[in-house]
């Protein structure tokens, strides 16, 4: 597959915002996707835990799916995460996202309690079913299933399309997936870009983080890109103190993550969908902080 696409650089996972009445709000998702691009995304993913997957129901997922695809309108690859519990709903699901501008999709493994060949054969005959790009998520920190890198490879070797990985594990962890796959697989790095500069020494394509500073991470991949290495450490070291708190857990992130996103976004109001993490005053200070000190995006 020497003339398989390629994917690489930052793309951030959105967020969902929800209107007054409790519905998926397409004017904030729409303004969220054209701000990404005008910062110089290169591409835009949704449904991870950033979107808050798992508060939304299966029609709400496609309706995020089909509002960015509109919006994103073919300008910058798109990745989709695929969650469903079944075989046929992930294939279902994944061919919606190819109708709706999808380049790529992301298929995350379904409920704990089965061996790591089962699940091996679960992705691997929803890769056999369609025709896109497909990643798998592996991410053993937040998520209950996770695979080793010895099946991770299988799929890729045994499945033509198993091209790319949002691989979230430690920097070391993959890092020897990478050396052993030997450039053949395109893997995203995530948590946020904790550690994102040793992601991209070790071979990584890109990460796939939050959008709340993304115009610094996009500065951090062009400066490695380059060879500025000691500037690149010092843009990731200012940011650093904003990734880790962040990124404690997922309630957290959604709930002060996305204040900041719509404090830099000019979204005034945000609506929460229960259950939810209450803010807190010194919270929201920090995010008030950290707000000013990155500007609008």
């Amino acid at each position: 597959m020497n003339d398989r696409p390629r994917f690489s650089g930052v793309y951030p996972i959105l967020y969902t915002f929800y209107d007054g009445r409790g519905g998926i709000d397409e004017a904030a998702m729409r303004l969220q996707v054209e701000r990404c691009i005008a910062a110089g995304a290169h591409g835009i993913a949704v449904l991870g835990l950033v979107t808050e997957v798992h508060k939304l129901d299966v029609n709400e997922r496609r309706q995020v799916v089909d509002i960015v695809g509109a919006a994103i309108a073919g300008r910058v690859p798109y990745a989709v995460t695929v969650a469903e519990p079944s075989i046929p709903g992930q294939i279902a699901f994944a061919r919606h996202a190819q109708d709706a501008g999808a380049s790529w999709v992301i298929l995350q493994p379904p409920a704990k309690g089965y061996s790591e060949a089962e699940y091996v054969r679960f992705l691997g005959r929803v890769a056999d079913a369609i025709d896109l790009p497909v990643a798998i998520q592996n991410n053993p920190v937040n998520m209950d299933v996770a695979l080793s890198n010895a099946s991770l490879l299988a799929l890729h070797r045994a499945h033509g399309n198993v091209t790319l990985l949002k691989g979230e594990g430690p920097a070391v962890q993959v890092a020897a997936l990478l050396a052993e796959a030997g450039g053949s697989i395109d893997v995203f790095a995530g948590h946020g870009g904790k550690e994102f500069l040793s992601n991209l020494r070790s071979g990584c394509a890109g990460l796939i983080p939050a959008p709340d500073c993304l115009d610094v991470q996009l500065a951090i991949y062009e400066l490695m890109r380059s060879g500025r290495e000691a500037e690149a450490e010092a843009l990731h070291a200012s940011i650093l103190p904003l990734i880790v708190f962040m990124t404690h857990s997922v309630p957290l992130l959604l709930c002060y993550g996305k204040r900041l996103i719509a404090r830099r976004l000019g979204i005034e109001t945000i609506h929460e969908r229960a259950p939810e993490l209450q803010p807190t005053p010194f919270g929201l200070a920090e995010v008030e902080r950290m707000a000013r000190s990155l500007g609008p995006l």
